[in-house]
């Protein structure tokens, strides 16, 4: 039975041109972006009053994760064409294949660490980014000021008691020690007609209510303002309520998500989005294991036919096009056009069977 994996030798030979060039291919592109996006944040982190250097290096440790995790797919492709081009272009593959290796063979080093790259890559979403993503996301609402109080910040609270709504900037604590900040209290009549809103700075749990300190209540009938130093609103919106009501999938990790969905569906509350973002923190991460498969055109073919260029542009396409549609299929899961489970695995089934069909057909 022929073996999978090519000699000992071959095998970390290709393994290691692989790692070397998804690490400095991710590194270009994080530093790049980074530098980007501190060229329009900037500003705004140095507006608000007392920031400095210390504050946009924090920025950056806050968003560098994200980039990383977004980009590193990108890299997985990007360094699979960067090995496989130049193993073409010197005869390398012609050699291997000469010396009885499948296509397959010369593959599955770089799928074997692309594996590798998957399950760092889900841990590292798992342990820092949703992490960091939770407190730039409040940080961010709060315009780079001081963060409230709280173990776990969270933002753009919005919950509806009957026609009124109750909004805040954000909330930390849990429980009875719920505290918002930046908070809007919008009253509606039948139709869903503003007829009053108050603002405060800060809201506490009343028992029953949320008691508003230094309410600020504009009638709009009248035309009015009134102040209060303090206004109990929203009677029937509980602790739990606002305990699950900030079910934002990039800033729970699994478990968190998969308290929330059971949560929300005892309320009765549709969560196919959510469902779908449970699956698609498997699938995302997965998706490293794909670019190797579908960059591997490039691997393959004779160097001096003069399509080597157009093999790797091909390459390319594929793995791009993979994350077009996945972003598409997500959209219209979140629409309730398919399953969350379809939603989230149907690119990464459909793209593995395109990239072996090409394989295949081109090289076995």
């Amino acid at each position: 039975m022929m073996d999978l994996f090519p000699s000992r030798t071959l095998t970390l030979y290709l393994s290691r041109l692989f790692v070397s060039r998804i690490f400095g291919v991710l590194i270009m592109l994080v530093l790049i972006l980074q530098v980007l996006d501190l060229l329009s944040e900037s500003g705004a982190i140095l507006a608000q009053p007392g920031n400095g250097q210390a504050q946009i290096l924090h920025y950056v440790t806050l968003r560098m994760p994200q980039l990383v995790a977004r980009f590193l797919p990108y890299s997985v492709l990007l360094a699979t064409l960067f090995t496989f081009f130049p193993l073409n272009q010197n005869s390398e593959v012609i050699a291997m294949r000469a010396a009885g290796l499948s296509a397959h063979q010369i593959l599955a080093p770089m799928l074997a660490t692309a594996l590798v790259v998957s399950g760092v890559s889900f841990a590292f979403n798992e342990m820092v980014v949703t992490r960091a993503t939770a407190q730039l996301k409040a940080w961010q609402n709060v315009q780079f000021g001081a963060l409230p109080d709280g173990d776990e910040p969270r933002s753009n609270v919005y919950v509806a008691d009957h026609h009124d709504i109750l909004a805040a900037d954000t909330l930390s604590g849990n429980g009875q020690a719920i505290v918002l900040q930046g908070v809007t209290w919008y009253e509606r009549d039948a139709h869903g007609m503003i007829t009053a809103r108050t603002i405060a700075p800060r809201a506490t749990f009343a028992a029953p209510g949320w008691r508003l300190e230094q309410a600020e209540r504009f009638d709009v009938a009248k035309a009015q303002s009134t102040t209060s130093p303090a206004l109990v609103v929203a009677k029937d919106i509980t602790p739990a309520q606002l305990d699950i009501t900030q079910a934002d999938a990039d800033r729970m990790t699994l478990g968190q998500l998969s308290r929330t969905i059971t949560a929300l569906k005892s309320g009765g509350r549709r969560t196919a989005e959510l469902e779908g973002k449970w699956w698609h923190k498997f699938s995302g991460p997965l998706s490293s294991l794909l670019m190797p498969l579908l960059g591997s055109v490039a691997a393959f073919g004779l160097a001096r036919s003069g399509h080597l260029f157009i093999r790797a542009v091909v390459g390319m396409a594929l793995g791009f096009a993979y994350f077009v549609v996945d972003n598409l299929s997500l959209a219209v899961g979140n629409f309730g056009g398919y399953p969350p489970l379809v939603a989230a695995w149907a690119p990464f089934v459909l793209f593995a069977l395109v990239g072996e069909m090409v394989l295949v057909r081109t090289e076995e």
